[in-house]
């Protein structure tokens, strides 16, 4: 896999293309807002005819009000990557979301949990009724440096720490350790 990275209108699109058409390659978007249909002012969506033909996957495939995480965008595009190389063509990733390209070329394994998990909601309710404030608190008894790290206006954070210890017995301090620890997927 071939990787054109970098802020927005710096010439990545038309990199990815050249390539693509050199080394018979396809194109994964690694931009976390061109995923989204509609969105085309100001992400530098590629245009049809800038494509010349070399197919450009992860573009204009959610709708605006669809959530889409990194761990989302690791998954489709370890998908794609292993579909493109199956067929004996490149996979060439382009775009300029640091997140993203990070967790894939690392090969991120995200703690379990997901967006919309009952434990999730059960911690989110729990915050609406006994405040942000307990669930800190709680945190700080199970994993304090996770806890040092956040502030009570952090909830999303503080949740996921806590959703990752009841779903795993890891801390998310262990669980991220030991993601460091590990080498990357690709070079």
């Amino acid at each position: 896999m071939l990787a054109v990275v970098g802020p927005t209108a710096t010439g990545k699109t038309a990199l990815g293309v050249a390539l693509a058409e050199a080394f018979e390659g396809e194109v994964i978007s690694a931009d976390s807002m061109q995923i989204y249909k509609g969105l085309d002012v100001g992400t530098a969506k590629v245009a049809p005819d800038e494509t010349h033909g070399i197919p450009h996957h992860a573009v204009d495939i959610l709708e605006p009000d669809e959530p889409f995480s990194v761990a989302d965008f690791v998954a489709l595009a370890g998908t794609l990557e292993a579909d493109i190389s199956a067929r004996g063509r490149l996979p060439i990733l382009v775009g300029g979301t640091g997140l993203y390209l990070d967790a894939l070329i690392r090969g991120t394994d995200f703690a379990a949990g997901s967006q919309g998990s009952g434990i999730r909601q059960a911690l989110q309710q729990r915050a609406r009724t006994e405040g942000v404030e307990v669930l800190l608190e709680e945190l700080r008894k199970i994993d304090p440096a996770a806890a040092e790290k956040l502030h009570l206006r952090d909830e999303k954070r503080i949740i996921r720490a806590l959703e990752v210890w009841q779903e795993t017995g890891q801390t998310i301090t262990e669980h991220d350790r030991l993601e460091r620890q590990r080498p990357p997927k690709y070079e």
